[in-house]
């Protein structure tokens, strides 16, 4: 296993501070049980470096990953902060593509929740039964399984599926969730992951009750007139969480 290094010595405070807000990130995901094992990637630009973002290292569990040990890359795959730890290739082939072609993203989501991807492999996907669906699914795109992410080739399609859209449902596959700050894309996939959720149960029980047209484009309307300043989408419910992180564990941190 490879030994974390201290960057903090040699990266600016900007760079710190993202690498702080995204461990603790990675630790909020593990304290809902939105891990998986040591897969799955949360990516971050790194402030002022349009061509550098942070990403997990490949082997560290999500509730292992620090600030220190996350690794930052370019686009290209390069490891530019000395780190021995390695970049599932998984992660990085999709993660750089969006990151390279998407100016207004910044940070990146997939996960594979058991939620997600049981609706992801269903046919019609996200349904309007619920009041979290109502807010995502005219948001959200899809995209056909092609296998494990790992072709170039495959960019092209994914660019295409999403549109200008920045949440997208991977067939038989899972969620990749977007937004210009980390916060945002966290409190996106939180809203997904709950009508995900509530699908399951709902379908489970019986014949759900849709919510009709007219009534999505209102509450689509209604929330986009209660929203807050972009920049501070999510940053109260993240905040929440990483109190309730602190109280097991303040080792992100570091």
């Amino acid at each position: 296993m490879a030994t974390a290094i201290n960057v903090q010595s040699s990266c600016s405070e900007a760079e710190w501070k993202a690498r702080q807000r995204l461990a603790a990130c990675y630790r909020i995901f593990a304290y809902l049980g939105w891990d998986e094992m040591i897969f799955n990637h949360i990516t971050l630009k790194v402030p002022g470096e349009d061509d550098a973002f942070l990403i997990n290292p490949y082997g560290l569990h999500f509730s292992e990953v620090t600030a220190s040990t996350l690794v930052k890359i370019d686009i290209d795959g390069n490891t530019l902060d000395g780190s021995t730890y390695p970049v599932n290739k998984a992660g990085f082939t999709q993660h750089s593509l969006f990151h390279r072609e998407l100016p207004d993203v910044h940070a990146i989501i997939h996960t594979h929740t058991t939620a997600t991807m049981a609706v992801s492999s269903v046919e019609g996907g996200l349904q309007p039964i619920n009041f979290y669906a109502a807010a995502i699914v005219p948001r959200l795109a899809y995209h056909k399984f092609e296998g494990i992410t790992v072709h170039d080739d495959e960019g092209p399609r994914f660019l295409a599926s999403l549109g200008k859209k920045r949440m997208m449902l991977l067939e038989n596959h899972g969620p990749v969730v977007m937004g210009r700050t980390l916060e945002q894309a966290f409190l996106n996939h939180w809203v997904l992951q709950r009508a995900c959720e509530i699908q399951m149960q709902t379908l489970a029980m019986g014949k759900p009750v849709m919510i009709g047209q007219e009534v999505i484009d209102k509450h689509m309307a209604n929330l986009s007139q209660a929203s807050i300043d972009p920049v501070q989408q999510g940053v109260p419910e993240f905040d929440a969480m990483v109190r309730l992180v602190d109280r097991e564990d303040t080792s992100w941190r570091e």
